[in-house]
C-alpha cells in the first residue's frame, strides 16, 4: 500500500532563514576590491601591473574559496611537537595539517617573494618589488594570517643575506626562497626573545663560542621562537659576555642542515599554545652548541637584525590590514542579505553610522599602509626624504593599523550578532589571529619609545611634516586647518624634546596619534581620483570630523548607497 505524507503542514524551512535566499559572497577578492585595484592601478608602473594582474586574479580567488577551507583546517588542526621516536632517540619533529602545506605552496604560487628576489624580475621592477610582491601578500592575509608570519620571516631572512651575507651564500640560498616550487622553499625565522628581557633584546644571554672561520657554537634559550620549523633562522647572541645591552651582541646564520646533510641539533621545548595564529609553530627552543655562522661584524648584531625587523613591522601593518578589512566584508556582506525589523539591515541608520566609522577607518588604514610600503621601495632605490620618512611612519603604521583593525575587527563580530561569535565561520579566527598583532614586532609602549627616538636621531618628523604641508598646500577646502593643525603638532614636538624622561614618555602617546591622523588625512587628499573619490571622500569628512570633536550635533547619516560607495566591495 503506498502512503502518503502530507505537507499541508511542513515546518516552512524554506521561509526560515537567517539570510536571503538569494545571498552571496564574494568569489575573488582581488576583483571585489575596488580600493586595492584602482591603488594597483594607479601606483605600480604598466609593466608591473601587467606581470602580477593574473597572479593576483588568481591568489584573490583561491583566498576566497579554497583558501578559506585550507585555513580553518590548519587553524583547529595546529602543529604538533614530536619529541622522540619510538626507539627513544630525540627528533624534535615539528608536524603540521597537510592543509598548511597546501596554503604554503599557494603563497610560493602567488609570486610574493619571487617578483622581489628572482635576478631578472628584480632588475625589472627594482624600484616597486614590494609593492608588487605586497599585493600578493595583502590578498593572502584576508584569508591566512598565521602563515604569513612563516611568510614574514622568510621576507626578511632574504633581505639580510643579501644585503649582509656573502656572494656564496646569497648564490646557494636565495634561489630557495624565489623558487616556484614549493618543495624547495627555505623558510626563515629570527631568534631574538629571551626570558630575562622579552622586548629588552639587550638582556639577552645567550653565548656564542668560536669554532672556527666565522663559525661558532650557540647556547642558550629562546623563549618565543616563530616558525620554529625554519630552515634559515637568524639568531642573536654573545661573543663577549662582558659587553652588556645591545651593543655585545653579534648575530649568526642558523641553517636547519649543516653541510655534511646532519641535523643541526637545537632542542624544541615545547610549542606555544597561542591565542590565535594557531596554523604555525612557535616554540621555545635551547640552543646546545648550535652552529652559527656570523653575519656582519662582530658586536653589529642588533643592528643587523633592524633591518628584518623593519620589514617584519611592515608585514605586520599588511596582515593587519588584510584580516581587518576581511572582517568587515564579511559583516557587510552578511547585513546586505540580513532581514531585521522588517526590512534590510543597511536601512537602519545605526548600523549605516557604525559602517561608515568601521569603513573610513578601513580606507584610511589603506592607504597609509600603502604608503609605508611604497615609503620602503623608494628608500631602498637611494631617496633620501623617503629613508628618512620610513624611520617614523613604519612604527607609526605598524601600531596605528594593529590597534584600529583590531577595533574594526571586533565591531564587525558585534555587527553580525550571535553568529559572528561562533567557531563555523571565519569571524573567530580573524580576531583570535587579529589580537596578535598590537603584540607582534614591538607592542604599543615599545613602538612610542621607537618613535619617540626616532624624533630625536633622525629627520622622520621633519619629513612627515613635509608631506602635510604639501598636502594642504594642494587642498584649499581643508588645507588652512591642516596648516594650522601642523603647527600645534610642530610646537608641541618642540616641547616634548624639552621635558624630563618620564614626561615626555607620558606625553607621546596622544601627540603621536594625533600626528597619525592628520597624517592619514593628507595621504587621502594625495590619493584621490575621479574613482577613488567615492570612497575617500566620506573616509576624509569623517576623519576631519574625528579630529576635531565639537559639542553634541545632529548627525545625517550616509544613505545605503553612500555606504555601499564607502565600503567598495563587489559581490
Amino acid at each position: 500500500m503506498k502512503t502518503t505524507v502530507s505537507t499541508t503542514n511542513r515546518y516552512p524551512q524554506e521561509k526560515n532563514r537567517v539570510l536571503n535566499a538569494d545571498f552571496k559572497a564574494s568569489e575573488n577578492f582581488y576583483q571585489s576590491d575596488k580600493i586595492l585595484r584602482n591603488y594597483f592601478k594607479n601606483n605600480v608602473s604598466e609593466s608591473g601591473f601587467t606581470y602580477m594582474n593574473e597572479k593576483l586574479e588568481r591568489l584573490g580567488k583561491q583566498a576566497a574559496g579554497v583558501m578559506n577551507e585550507l585555513s580553518m583546517l590548519a587553524d583547529k588542526q595546529g602543529p604538533v611537537l614530536v619529541k622522540r621516536n619510538m626507539l627513544g632517540e630525540t627528533i624534535n619533529e615539528i608536524r603540521f595539517h597537510p592543509a598548511y602545506w597546501d596554503l604554503m605552496k599557494i603563497a610560493v604560487q602567488s609570486e610574493m617573494f619571487r617578483v622581489k628576489w628572482e635576478p631578472k624580475l628584480r632588475e625589472q621592477f627594482g624600484n616597486e618589488t614590494q609593492r608588487l610582491g605586497f599585493a600578493s601578500g595583502y590578498l593572502y592575509a584576508m584569508s591566512e594570517c598565521g602563515q604569513f608570519c612563516p611568510l614574514c620571516m622568510t621576507d626578511g631572512v632574504a633581505r639580510l643575506i643579501d644585503i649582509f651575507c656573502s656572494e656564496e651564500d646569497k648564490a646557494r640560498l636565495l634561489p630557495h626562497i624565489y623558487t616556484n616550487n614549493a618543495d624547495e622553499l627555505f623558510t626563515g625565522a629570527m631568534f631574538l626573545t629571551e626570558k630575562t628581557g622579552g622586548s629588552d633584546v639587550g638582556a639577552s644571554i645567550t653565548t656564542a663560542t668560536h669554532k672556527e672561520d666565522d663559525t661558532y657554537y650557540l647556547n642558550g634559550e629562546k623563549w618565543f621562537c616563530s616558525n620554529a620549523n625554519a630552515d634559515l633562522i637568524f639568531a642573536l647572541a654573545r661573543t663577549d659576555e662582558n659587553i652588556k645591552g645591545t651593543k655585545g651582541l653579534s648575530i649568526f646564520l642558523v641553517e636547519k642542515t649543516l653541510p655534511s646533510g646532519e641535523k643541526n641539533y637545537m632542542d624544541v621545548i615545547r610549542l606555544k599554545d597561542k591565542l590565535g595564529v594557531r596554523s604555525m609553530a612557535s616554540a621555545e627552543c635551547i640552543l646546545v652548541n648550535t652552529e652559527g655562522k656570523r653575519v656582519g661584524n662582530e658586536f653589529e648584531g642588533f643592528k643587523v637584525m633592524v633591518e628584518m625587523v623593519n620589514l617584519s613591522r611592515l608585514y605586520n601593518s599588511v596582515a593587519a590590514l588584510g584580516t581587518s578589512r576581511r572582517a568587515l566584508i564579511e559583516a557587510f556582506q552578511f547585513l546586505s542579505h540580513r532581514i531585521t525589523f522588517g526590512k534590510n539591515a543597511l536601512e537602519h541608520a545605526l548600523i549605516r553610522t557604525k559602517l561608515t566609522e568601521l569603513g573610513a577607518l578601513n580606507v584610511a588604514n589603506f592607504y597609509l599602509v600603502w604608503r609605508a610600503v611604497k615609503t620602503l621601495d623608494l628608500a631602498d632605490a637611494g631617496n633620501e626624504h623617503e629613508t628618512q620618512l620610513f624611520r617614523i611612519i613604519n612604527p607609526l603604521t605598524k601600531k596605528w593599523s594593529a590597534e584600529t583593525g583590531v577595533y574594526i575587527t571586533r565591531e564587525s563580530m558585534e555587527l553580525m550578532g550571535g553568529l559572528g561569535y561562533i567557531e563555523d565561520g571565519v569571524m573567530p579566527k580573524l580576531f583570535r589571529d587579529m589580537l596578535v598583532l598590537p603584540i607582534w614586532e614591538g607592542s604599543g609602549n615599545i613602538i612610542v619609545l621607537d618613535m619617540l627616538r626616532a624624533m630625536g636621531k633622525s629627520k622622520g618628523f621633519a619629513a612627515i611634516c613635509k608631506e602635510i604641508t604639501r598636502s594642504a598646500e594642494n587642498n584649499e577646502e581643508h588645507g588652512k586647518w591642516m596648516k594650522d593643525e601642523l603647527n600645534k603638532l610642530i610646537f608641541f614636538a618642540e616641547k616634548l624634546m624639552t621635558l624630563s624622561p618620564e614626561e615626555t614618555e607620558a606625553s607621546a602617546k596622544p601627540f603621536f596619534e594625533k600626528l597619525t591622523s592628520l597624517y592619514q588625512i593628507s595621504i587621502l587628499i594625495d590619493e584621490l581620483n575621479e574613482e577613488s573619490k567615492v570612497w575617500i571622500l566620506p573616509a576624509l569628512n569623517w576623519l576631519i570630523a574625528k579630529y576635531s570633536p565639537s559639542e553634541l550635533k545632529e548627525v545625517k547619516p550616509l544613505s545605503v548607497e553612500e555606504v555601499r560607495g564607502l565600503l567598495a566591495w563587489e559581490f
